[in-house]
């Protein structure tokens, strides 16, 4: 099941053992769909937050143990019972998706941070649930890699993002590298917009391959999933390193040959990284 939307990254893919596909598959419908009523369409503000109070309802209602009317919720009440899963990341990806709604800019890096925590991390954690595979060493790392993620998409997102009327880059970095908000992606910005992504991208990657030893700790294919996912990740700064950081004319996009690559990196990564990075 591929994200259709402005993610680069395989869900529920062929990889992941069958038995774990229903599951990974109506986790992702109640995060896509709630963050599709945070951000598409032409709804009010008002209305979004009614629409995702309702989801909240939903939640409230399997933490009780009542059965919903509403199919995608009945999937994710019989995954979330089958599978012991926690109920608390689910609202963490409301509140963060609720806050999509109310907030377009983040003054620092660590209330970016927090976002991502509740935007993405849950998503990590649910996994680990899913694999057996939730102690502190792992769910640190899949924080690492999830946050390393939703920072990537911001990043080769920031004219998607700017059109509606939205940063997620710390403005903080844009005042320090002295670019207005409102000129992000004007021609007199240029040389000190590179240096800024520059340090962005440098900061992501790290961020990424703190949490990298997590996908050669998980075993067979699972493992090999996360291993995709990562080198993805890091093919995307490669690739806005490659376009010298303009992400407004160049968008990067990952297309055959670059998955071909990827797989290819999978296979490397723990005698790559071991070499190049001093890993495990």
């Amino acid at each position: 099941m591929s994200v259709d939307h402005y993610e680069n990254f395989p869900v529920a893919s062929i990889l992941l053992p069958g038995r774990l596909r229903p599951a990974v598959e109506a986790i992702y419908a109640f995060a896509r769909s709630a963050d599709d009523l945070a951000d598409e369409g032409e709804a009010t503000p008002e209305q979004r937050l009614a629409d995702l109070n309702a989801y909240e309802a939903e939640l409230a209602r399997i933490d009780a143990g009542a059965d919903s009317d509403e199919p995608m919720f009945a999937r994710l009440a019989a995954t979330i019972r089958r599978h012991e899963l926690p109920i608390k990341p689910f609202y963490e990806l409301l509140s963060a998706f609720k806050q999509d709604v109310l907030v377009s800019r983040y003054q620092t890096y660590d209330a970016l941070l927090d976002y991502c925590s509740r935007s993405a991390n849950p998503v990590g954690y649910l996994m680990l649930h899913l694999y057996g595979a939730a102690d502190e060493e792992n769910v640190r790392d899949a924080d690492a890699i999830c946050t390393a993620l939703q920072l990537i998409n911001f990043l080769q997102d920031v004219a998607v993002d700017l059109h509606k009327e939205r940063i997620y880059i710390p403005l903080e970095d844009l005042n320090r590298y002295a670019i207005s908000p409102a000129a992000l992606d004007h021609p007199s910005a240029r040389p000190r917009w590179r240096s800024m992504m520059k340090f962005e991208v440098e900061r992501a990657r790290a961020l990424m391959l703190s949490g990298a030893p997590l996908a050669l700790r998980l075993k067979g294919r699972i493992g090999f999933e996360l291993r995709m996912v990562v080198q993805g990740g890091l093919h995307i700064l490669d690739a806005i390193e490659a376009a010298e950081y303009d992400v407004f004319l160049h968008r990067p996009k990952l297309g055959k040959r670059d998955w071909l690559r990827i797989f290819w990196a999978a296979v490397r990564m723990k005698k790559q990284m071991r070499l190049m990075y001093g890993l495990a």
